[in-house]
């Protein structure tokens, strides 16, 4: 694409996003393209309230802290980042999350400053808003998650949160999820939530979910914030393998810029209010059935998070196939999926099916150059380590219009496969983590 050209693409597309109308988030002024079209409807889940404040712990006139409550009996569950640098809040977490207890529980969230790499004093922060919590929910500290996300190497000012408390408490409401989406958001242009009901020993089970992320995501556990919250009735060590098995399925499936945080976490809180049968077995129908409807909503969040990748304009789903092992298909598709290169193409339309090829050589799985295959979408783009006789670049010049995109490679050594989500990369990447602090 000549430079007249890119630049007419770009005002364009500037055009474009500013017709979508703006957001407080620093930085993150104007809305993805790709967002959907409104927020979903979340159901009620019986035993968990939520409540929001305008802490000002960075961002002003906007909420930046959301509390969960859950009632007595509910257990919680989760996965953290394992990035060598994590946060005061993941170390914290991490060290409660193994602990089963009758008592309720409380999930505290703030945006703006990640509270990481911060010292002692972030470890005092934590200490000071857990037991904040604990105190006017009467839990135990051990039973007070929280968890920071924004910028990194900046105390926390967690007297804001404390001060705060007395507010979140007495506004705490089962109807309340939705705005908790909006105060954990820090670049994010758009809230995210999903939701799906399922029947268990006949009975409905509800499960409601909301995440943060849009940069700063890439596999290695889950790379942003989700919460997730369900009525069902369910023993920790199952919900516990569940969510880590179809953390591997969504979360560890997504990459917007190869960059994993230091404060990432997923958690999950079953309250066990539902009238549905005790699923202690995630082996037996009723287990695979929850763990169906759970995989749907993180899945949903994932893809939502991908859409929001900061500048994105392009959704783009890598399916590899005919790997040796699955291994061997995860390195071939991150490496396309992580490929500023690839990611640079497909923002400017360009289907340079070559940086592909470039991809698969260096990712580090066996290939053979002559045996494999490149699709866009359905169009067979090359074949046997050439361009295909059908294909030509009108064909892919106009595939690549798309919002929407497929690549697939099919390397024909064995039956090893995997499936990636990602998104381009644009000169508004730039633009929002170029004035990320300022």
């Amino acid at each position: 694409m000549g430079k007249k050209k890119l630049k007419k693409k770009i005002k364009a597309l500037k055009a474009q996003l500013s017709a979508h109308g703006d957001n407080d988030s620093k930085g993150a002024a104007l809305v993805s393209p790709l967002a959907p079209a409104t927020f979903p409807e979340l159901p009620v889940i019986k035993g968990a309230s939520f409540s929001t404040a305008k802490a000002g712990v960075r961002y002003e006139g906007r909420t930046d802290v959301m509390l969960a409550h859950l009632a007595p009996g509910s257990v919680v569950a989760g996965t953290f980042t394992r990035s060598a640098t994590r946060s005061a809040s993941v170390l914290d977490a991490q060290a409660k999350i193994g602990h089963d207890s009758s008592e309720g529980a409380a999930i505290l969230v703030n945006s703006g400053n990640a509270n990481a790499f911060t010292g002692a004093s972030g470890v005092a922060s934590v200490n000071a808003i857990c037991a904040g919590v604990a105190e006017k929910l009467n839990l135990t500290q051990s039973r007070v998650f929280t968890a920071s996300t924004g910028v990194i190497g900046q105390p926390l000012p967690h007297d804001k949160i404390t001060d705060a408390l007395d507010k979140l408490v007495a506004g705490l409401s089962d109807q309340a999820l939705p705005d908790a989406a909006r105060a954990i958001m820090t670049t994010d242009t758009f809230p995210k939530g999903a939701a799906a009901a399922v029947e268990i020993g006949g009975a409905p089970v509800q499960i409601a979910g909301i995440a943060k992320g849009s940069g700063m995501i890439a596999p290695d556990m889950a790379t942003m914030l989700v919460y997730i919250f369900t009525d069902a009735r369910i023993s920790r060590p199952v919900l516990q393998s569940m969510i880590t098995r179809e953390t591997d399925r969504s979360f560890n499936c997504i990459t917007v810029d190869s960059d994993t945080s230091t404060s990432d976490m997923l958690l999950i809180a079953a309250t066990g209010q539902s009238n549905a049968p005790e699923i202690t077995d995630a082996t037996s129908a009723d287990g695979q059935a929850f763990a169906r409807a759970l995989g749907g909503v993180m899945l949903d969040l994932a893809h939502q998070v991908v859409r929001d990748g900061e500048g994105a304009t392009k959704f783009i789903e890598v399916v590899v196939t005919g790997a040796r092992s699955d291994a061997d298909a995860r390195k071939v598709a991150f490496a396309i999926a992580d490929s500023p290169l690839v990611k640079t193409a497909v923002a400017g339309e360009d289907p340079n099916w070559g940086r592909i090829v470039m991809a698969v050589g260096k990712s580090g799985a066996e290939a053979d150059r002559d045996r494999l295959s490149i699709r866009f979408g359905p169009h067979l783009v090359a074949v046997n380590g050439q361009v295909a006789p059908s294909y030509a670049e009108e064909i892919g010049a106009n595939y690549m219009k798309n919002a929407d995109l497929v690549i697939g490679v099919d390397l024909r050594l064995g039956v090893g496969s995997a499936t990636v989500w990602t998104c381009d990369l644009t000169h508004r990447y730039i633009e929002i983590n170029a004035d990320y602090r300022s």
